[in-house]
């Protein structure tokens, strides 16, 4: 959907989607910190209206804001002052109502204020990046609700054809030609992941993988690359579940984050 514009200046992209869980579920998995971590990033949140809100993107820095709304199990908002260099602050406001079935409907909303397009690229951006991460909201829900989470980020640049770059990073990790449903499993180097591929994606900018991992842990692997206007973003995304999951995570990152420097650093 493209942004909407009214004439005083406001700018917002929405989406919507079905959520398996009942919204005390999806509540408590997108409004508290932990609960984002299991599926999003790491996270705090002061959980009262007027509360502090920080998101930390490893090596991509941080976003930190403030709580707006807060009506459990339904209605979260905050605003974001600084989650784009000179941008204006941009409000996000997420409404979660109960479907049969044991489902709930999620809408976000992300709006601003501004006189110009400056911003619309990157506004944008939020529709293109944001389902696959709504993915692996849906795998945990299904699959390890309630559950502990942890999440590490591993990323890296590189000035390659973004087709190429795709092929050498599933190529490495064993997930080339990957569909969906398929059993699959990485090398033992730097960390053996198998598991089930739960999702592909493919267009002219973006291009993902996301498996639900069995082996070493349960958890999710979320592989892509991104065209950052003729840079290609280069990421892996572990989630992993159960009440070890932090000291899992800490004990994987390392060479994760090894592995991917010199995956970058590789000419092919």
């Amino acid at each position: 959907m493209p942004i909407r514009k009214d004439g005083k200046g406001k700018r917002w992209v929405e989406m919507e989607f079905l959520a398996p869980g009942t919204p005390e579920q999806v509540w408590q998995a997108m409004a508290t910190g932990p609960g984002n971590e299991a599926w999003f990033t790491r996270a705090t949140i002061d959980e009262r209206v007027g509360g502090a809100v920080r998101f930390e993107f490893g090596a991509d820095g941080t976003s930190s804001g403030t709580v707006t709304v807060w009506e459990p199990p339904h209605r979260f908002g905050y605003v974001e002052d600084e989650w784009s260099p000179g941008a204006p602050p941009i409000a996000t406001e997420i409404t979660i109502t109960s479907r049969s079935g044991g489902q709930s409907v999620v809408r976000m909303v992300h709006s601003l204020y501004a006189t110009s397009d400056d911003w619309d690229d990157q506004m944008e951006s939020f529709e293109g990046g944001w389902p696959n991460f709504f993915a692996v909201l849906g795998l945990y829900l299904s699959h390890f609700a309630g559950q502990g989470g942890a999440s590490f980020p591993v990323t890296a640049s590189v000035k390659d054809d973004h087709l190429a770059v795709w092929k050498r990073l599933t190529a490495a990790l064993g997930l080339e030609g990957a569909d969906v449903g398929e059993a699959r499993a990485t090398p033992t180097t730097p960390q053996l992941l198998s598991g089930v591929i739960e999702r592909v994606q493919q267009d002219g900018t973006m291009r993902t993988i996301l498996m639900r991992t069995t082996t070493p842990s349960p958890g999710a692997a979320l592989v892509g690359t991104y065209d950052t206007s003729g840079t290609i973003r280069v990421s892996l995304i572990r989630f992993i579940y159960g009440g070890d999951a932090q000291q899992v995570a800490a004990a994987s990152a390392p060479a994760w984050r090894d592995w991917m420097a010199g995956f970058a650093a590789r000419p092919d």
